[in-house]
């Protein structure tokens, strides 16, 4: 059970005893009988109120349950068991157990939303995701989400005024989200639209028109600083960036976006390589293990391209009983990041360095280069899990190719997919839908060129420079969070070239026995994280374990939910309310079944 289900357990018990000494304590004494009313009377309010607690956000729940501590430090002496009754305390004390430190706190004024207007806008934001758990709000995390801390923003910033701030529900603000990242996986170009308050005037009730003297007002100029009230109270590493004010008519962050890119970084080597004296002999291998054929990668990303079937490229969820695996891929390509390596000097030595590999500078920086129109769960990392495979000499250039043959192999093979902090979906684009090159399905019709994207994006520093670069602009920001994570890196990198020139590799002694947890003939595979695993003899993907097909997934899923196939699933417009009168015919059924054998036996009696 979730950290959260057990604060939401807890909340309940508490709501329930702290009712009950309450009742206990204040109908014993009469000048608080009005306090009585408050926890005796309407005890239902309070579990009504309590019901949602899974939608409440983490740090709401953290301040109910010390609010709630609180309060039974205050009330617990009135219980008899304890010590006989004691006077109540005054319903302003009650209210002030709300503060965590019992101090009594200033009331905040409370925004009016019916004396402003709304617009809806987009807002583009970036986030690095390794700390949260994904960006879609889960009531069952751990961790918080992207979604929960932009919830908390607008709320905070009465941008939107929700009648139960602490839960989390987007459902009446016309939300809308092009990806759903992932835990774990990044994001710089992730767009949501959304309706907030507006500084618009709102039309006067007597019908008159406005002061001809006062100016017209600027849906730009005048509006709310979105973007900079939103970064005052988000986390460091979620930023708004730009919003745009003008959007076409139905938009859908979701469904008006035509193409998708994203990145997935490496380092060349991949892992450290051992000096040549101390390295085993592989089968076959054709790379230097610790580095990667970057040429064989790039041959390898160009057979994503075009539309093909990805079910060898995804996690499969038969709970959404997906039929159509075809995408569109734009671009695959892999390409050198310029300017950012971190030399770590000991790789320039000719035993860390493959044959014909230049003295420059190492570990260089990659990227996977992607470009769609939409992707599969976990397509991307599972596309980057067989191109470490190739670069590593592990697996042929045409292993793309095969997996893309559902044909000839209907069942995707068990192999591993990379680690999902390197990933980043790097932007969004919404193009002008009224193209006519863009007419038409644009998953299947095949499309030429380099599609622009058509929003009017207002981006921070546009609207003042010191949005962008004054002492609390987002640069200054991201540069502290970056040099915070610059000096750790500096640090472990000077550590690691420190260590790696103690002892000359030609002193080395040679291995001549496995070391801990290697078996013998056991080789090094990376698979996108921070180092290489053992994972003994390799097997190549085509002759591992078959897994089941997207088909056989569905059909068992469905059987767990009592239709004969998927296919007899799919014909119900929506299966949960198919179950669900099935389920009140069969209790009618049962229940006049009953009626009839009481009016059967009154009869016989």
């Amino acid at each position: 059970m979730s950290n959260l289900s057990h604060a939401a357990q807890y909340i309940r018990r508490a709501y329930e005893v702290t009712t009950k000494h309450c009742a206990r304590s204040l109908a014993s004494r009469n000048p608080h009988r009005q306090t009585l009313r408050t926890f005796s009377i309407n005890p239902r309010a309070m579990a009504d109120q309590a019901r949602d607690y899974k939608r409440w956000t983490k740090e709401s729940l953290v301040k109910r349950v010390k609010c709630l501590e609180e309060e039974l430090k205050r009330v617990e002496p009135s219980n008899p068991a304890l010590g006989g009754p004691s006077p109540a305390p005054p319903a302003d004390a009650i209210a002030d157990a709300a503060a965590p430190d019992g101090k009594k706190q200033k009331k905040k004024r409370k925004l009016d939303p019916s004396k402003y207007s709304t617009r809806l806008i987009a807002l583009k934001i970036a986030y690095l995701g390794k700390n949260y758990n994904g960006f879609e709000y889960q009531t069952s995390a751990s961790v918080p989400t992207i979604e929960e801390e932009l919830w908390k923003a607008l709320t905070k910033s009465c941008l939107i005024s929700p009648d139960k701030p602490d839960e989390v529900d987007f459902g009446p603000w016309e939300y809308s989200k092009c990806g759903r990242t992932d835990r774990g996986v990044s994001a710089f170009g992730q767009v949501i639209g959304i309706r907030v308050r507006s500084n618009r005037p709102l039309p006067r009730d007597d019908g008159d028109a406005a002061d001809d003297d006062k100016p017209a007002w600027d849906p730009v100029a005048d509006e709310i600083a979105y973007c900079r009230i939103l970064n005052r109270l988000l986390p460091a590493d979620i930023r708004a960036v730009a919003w745009c004010p003008n959007l076409p008519p139905g938009f859908s962050a979701r469904f008006s976006c035509r193409e998708r890119q994203y990145r997935y970084f490496f380092t060349q080597p991949a892992f450290a390589p051992m000096p040549s004296n101390m390295e085993t002999a592989r089968a076959g291998a054709t790379v230097k293990e610790g580095w990667l054929d970057i040429q064989a990668m790039r041959e390898a990303a160009k057979s994503f391209e075009g539309l093909h079937d990805f079910r060898n490229f995804c996690k499969v969820d038969p709970g959404k009983q997906m039929t159509n695996f075809m995408r569109r891929m734009f671009e695959a390509d892999i390409v050198e990041v310029e300017d950012v390596q971190s030399a770590v000097p000991f790789l320039n030595g000719p035993d860390f360095r493959p044959d014909g590999v230049p003295g420059a500078p190492y570990p260089k920086v990659y990227y996977f280069h992607v470009r769609g129109s939409a992707f599969l769960w976990h397509q991307i990392r599972h596309m980057v899990g067989i191109l470490f495979a190739v670069g590593q000499g592990l697996e042929p250039p045409s292993i793309v190719s095969e997996l893309l043959d559902v044909e000839k192999h209907p069942r995707k093979p068990n192999y591993v997919m990379a680690d999902e902090v390197p990933l980043v979906l790097w932007d969004c684009i919404f193009p002008d839908l009224d193209d006519p090159l863009l007419k038409g399905n644009h998953d299947t019709d095949f499309f030429e060129g380099e599609i622009k994207d058509s929003m009017d994006w207002l981006w921070l520093g546009e609207d003042s420079p010191l949005n962008l670069y004054g002492s609390s602009g987002v640069i200054d920001h991201l540069w502290g969070h970056w040099r915070e994570k610059k000096m750790d890196e500096l640090l472990a990198n000077r550590l690691l070239d420190w260590a790696s020139t103690r002892v000359s590799p030609v002193r080395a002694t040679p291995i001549s026995v496995p070391g801990p947890g290697k078996r013998p003939g056991s080789q090094r595979v990376f698979e996108g994280g921070n180092g290489a695993k053992y994972v003994g003899k390799y097997i190549p993907v085509l002759k591992r374990q078959l897994l089941q097909s997207p088909e056989e997934m569905n059909d068992k899923w469905a059987q767990t939910k009592g239709f004969a196939n998927a296919e007899e699933l799919s014909k119900t417009k929506n299966w949960r309310t198919a179950l669900k009168e099935a389920k009140n015919d069969a209790r009618t059924g049962a229940e006049a079944g009953e009626e009839g054998s009481v009016e059967m036996a009154d009869a016989s009696s």
